[in-house]
């Protein structure tokens, strides 16, 4: 619903005309207006604007069961008072899309599973709650709320390869968990008393941790990917270990397979026999080279026997990923030999490879955490896969017929699709698109046709009503520019500036925030993000772009950034602003850049190396390349090797391409944020660019936040940081002010 009325006159008097109750001290001027009409919650924008006269709207959000009466409420009240928008300028639009909004729908989804009745199990990390994880139970009946089961004092997390991913399983009515605070697996029932049990040794600092576990029925055992910090001065040892579930705690783990520096994937066969897994080493990363191994399990449960199934040609270039049994004992699993692409393919023991369904199409993501999963198996007959893959940077579901060979489309409103997972005839996944947030989706399928069930929405990130904020909401579409690179082009999620109640003044281009994804070897989602919506909502324009080196574009696309990071990613973003500029979308006095992680590296190194934007803003990003090699965590410490270039110009690379070294080429201001306990990027990189800049005289701001890894987790940092980075763009590059009340901290060389 909406109401316009005059800048000049006070919301009471147009309040009590419609019956809502209201204080005589609410109106225009005042700087939140929250009346009670039917038991809704009213969004009213000050009146700051006010000598600009027109108009302003009040925005009133209401539940689903509730739109028809408001609706009929808005209908009459657009027709006593018209439609008018405030005039206001690009930035300074007001937006319920608060920081605090955006903080409180920033719950993670760290994977699901089923019970023994297809109830379903999931990982919602909080927050609210310091970014605790906790596993949630779907409620008996539909409806009904679901249960939290992790008990108190609990963190549902493990810290393998740091990122993490895995951290449970379920089997029946049990779930085997990794705990944040020690690293420990506990063994926990759903049902009846739920007090977790320990399965592991304890050791001090977290020193063996544990992700990716399967159970193994055979042996009443669970096999996980263990990764090992008990000696010191050397890299963890990670390998395949096996851990009792006879109710003996305290067992050392054994250890079933070794030798390699990294794991992931470990798979039963459907009798017990065979066990299937992914290794590699370095220098390469995941997506780099890696082969997928099968070995028998014997009766002493030791793997014997190993066969190299994919990636053991020394010719073949290939990252092969995602092993998985189908029903009938064949495997099934995902590689980039051939086209280049994440294809399917499938090997039987004693047979050969054969590739499934060969497309220019991606069928899984880049393992940069456990747990990932891009197909499985339904039906009866064993001959049916339901997968998800991408294409340009959408994706899409499909069942595909081993039979038959063919490929069926299942209709879905997602764009975003993953962490794919099969219950009889019921595929669940997590998705999201342009008008909706991270979610869990259940789908139901018939065996052997195309097309799907109507799909539920079992769980949301942030958990309401959604039709009040759509006037708010900025749809994406992909742009797609030119590069300097003669003949190539590169890809961008593009938002523009999207609220119903605000127009900026004529001939005014809003300011632009591009965005540079971290990784770098990840890719910008099409998921209605609400942190970008923040932006959007108040009348900026926002650039998500994937450069080269962005996954889902197949290898050649992933490959340009080989040899070439701080150059073909600084190069992208800086062609993605000037694109957008050149045909009129945004400002190009006004451009941004922001980044996390390597994102954060590409931002310093754009500010340093190029001369296109105004402003930027890096989040633990990498300022010193050579201190990442040294200080960062065993999962990257050669991923460097491909990314910089071969062992002849490393070490120059290294240097030249350090934002650190050249910081007399910085002219424009930085904010930094940094959280304190960063293990992947350490404190110390932000600290020496702040420094360098402050001496050098060049605006900067460092915000640390205690207690804070590699992502922000806790919801006051979340809040915190998306309110500074956007009153700092808005101090240092003019031209309006931020509506909200943000108490802005201190920029050096700026405000003194």
């Amino acid at each position: 619903m909406s109401l316009t009325v005059s800048t000049a006159g006070s919301l009471h008097v147009v309040a009590r005309r419609l019956g809502i109750t209201a204080t005589p001290s609410q109106s225009l001027r005042s700087a939140a207006f929250v009346p009670s009409f039917l038991g809704r919650r009213f969004f009213a924008f000050p009146s700051q604007f006010a000598s600009q006269g027109g108009s302003c709207t009040i925005v009133v959000s209401a539940s689903s069961s509730e739109r028809n009466e408001r609706d009929s409420v808005s209908t009459s009240a657009t027709a006593k008072m018209g439609q008018t928008k405030c005039e206001t300028p690009y930035g300074a639009w007001k937006s319920p899309l608060t920081a605090e909004f955006v903080s409180g729908s920033s719950k993670r989804l760290g994977g699901a599973a089923v019970d023994s009745d297809g109830r379903l199990v999931w990982l919602e990390g909080r927050p609210s709650e310091a970014g605790r994880g906790v596993l949630m139970w779907e409620g008996a009946q539909s409806g009904s709320f679901p249960e939290e089961i992790t008990p108190p004092g609990f963190n549902v997390r493990t810290l393998v390869h740091e990122y993490g991913g895995g951290a449970f399983a379920v089997k029946r009515d049990n779930v085997v968990f990794s705990n944040y605070a020690d690293q420990r697996l506990y063994k926990q029932s759903i049902r009846g008393d739920r007090t977790p049990l320990p399965l592991t040794p304890a050791y001090e600092n977290k020193a063996v941790r544990y992700a990716d576990g399967i159970f193994d029925g055979r042996f009443n055992r669970l096999i996980v990917v263990r990764e090992d910090y008990r000696q010191e001065g050397v890299e963890p040892v990670n390998d395949i270990a096996a851990v009792s579930l006879n109710g003996e705690a305290n067992l050392e783990p054994v250890s079933l397979v070794k030798g390699k520096d990294f794991y992931m994937f470990p798979r039963l066969s459907p009798d017990g026999q065979m066990l299937a897994w992914m290794e590699w080493s370095h220098p390469n990363m995941p997506w780099d080279r890696t082969s997928i191994w099968v070995g028998k399990v014997s009766d002493d449960g030791s793997i014997t026997n190993p066969v190299c199934v994919a990636g053991g040609d020394e010719g073949v270039v290939e990252s092969a990923s995602e092993p998985q049994w189908s029903p009938k004992g064949d495997l099934i699993f995902v590689s980039d030999r051939g086209n280049g692409f994440w294809n399917l393919y499938s090997w039987s023991v004693g047979g050969k490879v054969q590739s499934l369904c060969p497309m220019e199409a991606e069928f899984t993501r880049p393992a940069w955490i456990f747990g990932i999963s891009s197909f499985g198996f339904f039906g009866d007959s064993g001959d049916q896969i339901v997968c998800a893959y991408r294409q340009r940077g959408v994706s899409h579901l499909a069942t595909f017929d081993l039979s038959s060979g063919s490929l069926s489309p299942v209709k879905t409103r997602f764009t975003d699709i993953y962490n794919l997972f099969v219950h009889g005839n019921e595929v669940y996944f997590s998705a999201g698109s342009s008008t909706d947030t991270l979610s869990i989706v259940k789908v139901c399928l018939a065996e052997g046709k195309a097309g799907a069930g109507e799909d539920t929405v079992l769980w949301s990130s942030l958990g309401i009503d959604l039709e009040p904020y759509k006037p708010y909401f900025s749809t994406p579409r992909v742009v797609e520019f030119a590069t300097k690179v003669e003949g190539e082009t590169a890809f961008a999620n593009f938002y523009p500036p999207a609220n119903g109640y605000f127009v900026a003044p004529s001939r005014e281009r809003p300011p632009l925030l591009v965005r540079s994804h971290g990784g770098p070897t990840l890719e910008a989602s099409t998921t209605l993000d609400p942190a970008i919506q923040y932006w959007t909502s108040r009348g900026w324009a926002f650039a998500d772009v994937n450069y080269g080196g962005s996954t889902g574009y197949g290898r050649a696309y992933r490959e340009r950034l080989n040899g070439q990071w701080g150059i073909v990613d600084v190069n992208d973003c800086c062609s993605c602003a000037e694109h957008l500029a050149k045909i009129g979308e945004v400002d190009p006095k006004r451009l941004c850049i922001d980044g996390r992680s390597a994102g954060g590296y590409t931002t310093m190194a754009t500010l340093v190396f190029k001369d296109t934007f105004s402003a930027g803003a890096s989040l633990y990003g990498v300022s010193d390349l050579k201190c990442l090699i040294s200080d960062t965590h065993k999962f990257e410490s050669r991923y460097l090797d491909n990314l910089l270039g071969p062992e002849d110009v490393l070490e120059k690379n290294t240097y030249d391409r350090s934002p650190i070294h050249f910081l007399e080429k910085l002219s424009c201001p930085m904010i930094l944020f940094q959280g304190l306990e960063d293990k992947i990027v350490p404190p110390n990189q932000a600290r020496m660019i702040y420094e360098a800049a402050r001496m050098k005289g060049v605006p900067i701001a460092l915000v640390e936040y205690e207690g804070e890894q590699h992502g922000f987790r806790k919801a006051e940092n979340i809040r915190h940081s998306l309110e500074q980075e956007m009153t700092f763009f808005a101090r240092v590059i003019g031209g309006f002010e931020v509506a909200d009340d943000i108490v802005p901290i201190k920029i050096d060389n700026f405000d003194d």
